[in-house]
């Protein structure tokens, strides 16, 4: 079992390597590809919604309560709320919800 702990980190540490090293070293002039360049520049967006939206429902005492703040979070960012209001309210929705209503 330890011997095999140590063939998983090197591979692990191969992969990791090879993803951030192979795209310098293959691709040494601009990309002029519309639907390529579209698509690396929505990459880091899809990561970051693909990483925290399970957090997201799973972040409260009841998931009715969490979609609720969710589609209150995505409705205020809609119209034009910051960062901070967004939070903020979806915040006390989580609350409202659990205390009066779930």
């Amino acid at each position: 079992m330890n011997g095999n702990v140590y063939i998983y980190l090197l591979v692990l540490a191969a992969v990791t390597y090879l993803i951030r090293v192979l795209p310098l070293t293959l691709i040494r002039r601009e990309i002029k590809n519309t639907f390529l360049r579209s698509f690396l520049y929505y990459v880091p967006y899809v990561t970051l919604a693909v990483m925290t939206f399970p957090s997201i429902l799973s972040a409260t005492e009841s998931p009715i309560s969490a979609a609720i703040a969710l589609i209150v979070g995505i409705a205020l960012a809609w119209f034009g709320a910051g960062l901070f209001p967004v939070s903020v309210l979806c915040c006390v929705a989580v609350f409202v919800m659990e205390l009066f209503l779930i």
